[in-house]
């Protein structure tokens, strides 16, 4: 679970207070006018703003049926799309959350307050993995379709060169012009453990094949980066924390 406290003092867009200037504090923060009313210099802090919109994407086409250590890839994004979700609700953001391959499998939008949590469950229940191909397209659509003014836009899928012709940067970048757009993937333990390895001939082929598949999904890590968007990758333990540690993140710099 992330342990930073959301209550952020400075970088966020809503002015909070008032406090002495100390060294290193960013000298456009002084507030001239409070200055000359104390005897030390003043500075304006900030705090993120409330009632922001999110729209999480939880990919549930075949990639996320594929196993990562124990489960498969879906489980750390339903656990990330929670996480995520509780944090946003109780900052005072406005959440939706989607579940979609070809089609909508689940949706969870209009609750507030203690009744977000468990209706994202009870939609969330019976989500399961479909052995198809997504529809970034139509995800694209969806997400236009659903806001109507800048939000931070989640996809939870998988990162790989299948990227480059499943539609994902084409989607990426369209809703980027309007959108924070922050793409969050699984990474695979077992890969890491493979990299390592070098006991035999199988092992160090085992190895080249990682090491090709994680140069690969860099790749595409950056080109999605190029395009303006926020990248997450991490193991299934760390997605969630990782995801929300982002979240965050944009809210303290004022970005949502």
């Amino acid at each position: 679970m992330a342990r930073r406290p959301f209550r952020l003092k400075g970088a966020g867009s809503e002015f909070d207070s008032l406090r002495e200037y100390v060294i290193g504090d960013d000298v456009r923060s002084i507030d001239w006018r409070a200055s000359a009313r104390h005897a030390d210099v003043q500075v304006r802090t900030y705090r993120p703003e409330r009632d922001r919109r999110v729209l999480t994407v939880l990919d549930t086409s075949r990639m996320s049926a594929a196993r990562v250590g124990d489960s498969p890839r879906l489980d750390a994004s339903i656990e990330a799309t929670l996480l995520l979700t509780a944090l946003a609700s109780r900052a005072g953001d406005r959440v939706q959350v989607t579940a979609f391959d070809r089609v909508e499998r689940a949706r969870a939008a209009g609750t507030s307050g203690p009744a977000v949590m468990p209706a994202l469950a009870d939609a969330l229940a019976t989500v399961e993995p479909a052995l198809i191909e997504p529809d970034w397209a139509a995800v694209a659509r969806l997400v236009q379709g659903r806001l109507s003014q800048r939000a931070l836009v989640v996809l939870l899928t998988t990162i790989d060169v299948s990227a480059i012709d499943s539609g994902l940067l084409d989607t990426v970048r369209s809703l980027s012009r309007s959108h924070v757009v922050l793409v969050a993937s699984v990474d695979d333990p077992d890969e890491v453990a493979m990299l390592e390895g070098r006991d035999d001939v199988h092992a160090v082929y085992s190895a080249a094949a990682a090491a090709r598949a994680r140069i690969e999904r860099d790749g595409v890590g950056m080109r999605l980066r190029q395009m303006g968007a926020e990248v997450v990758h991490a193991a299934p333990d760390d997605l969630a924390p990782a995801v929300a540690d982002r979240y965050l993140a944009l809210k303290a710099a004022g970005r949502l």
